[in-house]
């Protein structure tokens, strides 16, 4: 499992991506990604093409993020779901707090 993070050029946007699994050994790693940025992203990407599996930590995980980026005004796309993903956010109804593409 590995987390990383990319600010983009003029810093308004923020990129995790997760690799392996995404579950409550990545809490560390997934907050101090967007905790730790420079400056104030106004825009958060979660890339989940190398995710492999997300449980009910790794959801909660998201919902942190969401709060801290501005709760309901927040912006934040979860992109590159694979189907087993794509489904337990569904299932959630994620897609009603989140952009899933």
């Amino acid at each position: 499992m590995s987390v990383t993070s990319e600010l983009s050029h003029d810093g308004q946007e923020l990129t995790i991506s997760i690799k392996g699994r995404f579950d409550f050994a990545a809490h560390q790693d997934f907050r101090s990604a967007y905790e730790g940025a420079a400056g104030t992203p106004q825009r958060f990407v979660v890339d989940l093409q190398g995710t492999s599996y997300l449980d009910s930590s790794a959801l909660g995980m998201l919902l942190l993020l969401r709060d801290h980026a501005g709760g309901e005004n927040a912006h934040i796309r979860l992109v590159n779901c694979n189907s087993d993903v794509h489904t337990i956010l569904t299932i959630s109804n994620f897609s009603k707090l989140f952009q899933i593409g």
